[in-house]
This record gives structure tokens, C-alpha cells and sequence, in this order.
């Protein structure tokens, strides 16, 4: 199919979903790297903010762009794992003034907002629908790094319930590419810094649980990221730690952007769907997983948060 997108294009855009994570950057930089390999003939550019430092692991992360260039446009923009043009940030406008649009994305809460969308809910991540657009033996090693970060990523080492058969055969497959798995796992899932692990005990620390022991939730400030020498992107990981705690069907993680405004991050170990409850607040994402904006203090967004929660509970 991708063979098809591309047809009579000679310049693309790739991009991503602000605050990038394991499943954006191994897709975006996945489908970056295979274009380059094999079609010579058109310019492609990726764009996206600024990564976790365990990714640059990647060859092709030095070649992201940050800024949008002047009076740019693009016959294609392509854009992975975002459930609609505003998550894009910055490069949206590259997107608006593409003279085509096409979106690759498991997001439930996507609603196909590009002139052609590939979009799969039940698939395991973005990487893997990435995957199932490449020709299997014109992958790279490094190409087949980068998709499996992002599956690695969105299963949570293969362990979340989107995983599927299809998901770890994709996964096998990538490994026939001579990738090391293992490395990939270690480095980029589960070490951390010494200021990630600090800020990740402070967060469990000072969580609390409510409704009866089913909700688990903590909350950073800026005024604590800037105590610990973190930023958000180093926050990866702590809203998953607080979902496997004994009880909990529901975590959620508040980190302040602005004051009185908190990026919220839900995961759901039950049968809650937390998707709906973000959608709720203008947010969007994955049935166990999701995320939204919302203003006002903690103790504002944990209420507002609460009766949504409760409706499903």
C-alpha cells in the first residue's frame, strides 16, 4: 500500500504527536529510514519535538527536524500514531498545506482526518501497522530497530492486552533483521536515570488511592521537575508503575505544563475504558491507555476525573 501512497510524490513529510514516545519515533523514524533506502528519488523529512535520550540510540534521530522551514510544502505529509491534527504541535501547519494527507494510527479515538487513513484500533501499536505497509524483505536492520521500539513500547514488552499473535510475529520477524532485542528492551524501556528513578519514588510515594482502593493517583509539579532536573519526557514509565499496584483498576498521573493546567495520563487494568473518559475532556487515546489537558487544581481535576471514573466503576 505504501507503494501506492507514494506514487508521483517527490517530497514527504513524516510527523508525530507531541511529547513523543516509543511507538511515535519508532514508527516516524522507522517509515523515515525505509523511505530513504528505497526510493532515492523523493525527499523525505521528519519532524518531530524533542526525544527521550535513550532513543538516539537510532541513526536517524540526528536527522529530525524541530522547526518548521519557511514557505514549505510538501506533496505528501504522513502522519503516525496522532488521533487528530492538533496533537501534531508544531508541524501542523506543515500538514495543512500538503497538497495530500495520510494517516497511519491505532488510536480508537482517531477519526480519520487525513484525505486517506490507515487505521487499525485493535492493532498493537503504530509500528506494527507501519509494518504491515513495508515489503517485509526490502527492511533494514535499521529500519527494523525502530519499528520494534515502538512495539516493544506500546505492549509493554509484549505484556498489555493489545498484544496479539500477529503482534510477536511482527516482533519475530524484526529480530530475523539482526536487530539486538534484548538491548533495545534494557536501554530504552526499562533503565533510567538517577533523576528518573528519583522523581519515579517521589511520584509513588506521594500517590494515594480513592474509590475504594480501584483508583491510584499522584501528581508533579513543575516547581518538583525542576527540583529533580527532570522535564516531561523523562516521566515515561511512572503512570504504568502505579497501574500494577494490587487493587487498582484505574491510574492516573498529573504532571503541571502550565499553572493550573496538568498533561493526565490514564491506564486501566480492568474493564474501565479510559479512552471514553478522556474523549470526555477532549483528550483521546487507547482503551487502556489515553490521555488529556485539563485546567484547573489537582484537587479540581481529580473530582472532575472521579465522576467520569465512577460511571464505569
Amino acid at each position: 500500500m505504501l507503494k501506492e501512497v507514494l506514487k508521483h510524490v517527490k517530497t514527504v513529510a513524516i510527523g508525530g504527536h507531541v511529547r513523543p514516545d516509543g511507538d511515535c519515533v519508532g514508527s516516524c523514524l522507522g517509515l523515515y529510514q525505509y523511505i530513504k533506502e528505497n526510493y532515492e528519488e523523493i525527499q523525505a523529512d521528519v519532524y518531530l519535538e524533542d526525544i527521550p535520550d535513550s532513543f538516539h540510540f537510532i541513526k536517524a534521530a540526528k536527522e529530525i527536524r524541530h522547526e518548521v522551514p519557511d514557505k514549505k510544502e510538501y506533496d505528501l505529509f504522513i502522519v503516525l500514531d496522532c488521533g487528530d491534527k492538533e496533537r501534531l504541535g508544531f508541524s501542523k501547519e506543515l500538514f495543512e498545506h500538503a497538497k495530500e494527507t495520510f494517516c497511519v494510527d491505532h488510536h480508537i479515538s482517531n477519526l480519520a482526518f487525513a484525505d486517506q487513513n490507515y487505521i487499525f484500533p485493535e492493532a498493537s501499536s503504530t509500528s506494527e501497522l507501519v509494518y504491515r505497509l513495508l515489503d517485509l524483505e526490502k527492511i533494514t536492520k535499521e529500519t527494523a530497530e525502530c519499528l520494534y521500539l515502538g512495539i516493544v513500547h506500546d505492549t509493554g514488552v509484549f505484556q498489555y492486552s493489545c498484544t496479539a499473535p500477529e503482534t510477536m510475529e511482527v516482533a519475530a520477524n524484526l529480530m530475523r533483521k539482526g536487530i539486538n532485542a534484548s538491548e533495545i528492551i534494557e536501554k530504552t524501556f526499562y533503565e533510567k536515570t538517577f533523576a528518573q528513578n528519583q522523581i519515579l519514588g517521589r511520584a509513588l510515594f506521594e500517590s494515594f488511592l480513592f474509590m475504594d482502593g480501584k483508583c491510584i493517583v499522584s501528581y508533579i509539579t513543575q516547581r518538583m521537575m525542576e527540583f529533580h532536573g527532570v522535564t516531561p519526557k523523562d516521566l515515561e514509565g511512572i503512570v504504568s508503575q502505579l497501574r500494577v499496584t494490587k487493587g487498582v483498576e484505574v491510574a492516573v498521573l498529573l504532571y503541571e505544563t502550565a499553572p493550573h493546567e496538568y498533561k493526565v495520563s490514564l491506564r486501566a487494568s480492568g474493564d474501565v475504558d479510559v479512552s471514553r473518559i478522556a474523549q470526555y475532556f477532549g483528550g483521546g487515546g487507547h482503551k487502556k491507555a489515553a490521555g488529556v489537558t485539563m485546567k484547573g487544581t489537582v484537587h479540581d481535576v481529580i473530582n472532575n476525573l472521579s465522576g467520569q471514573i465512577h460511571l464505569q466503576l
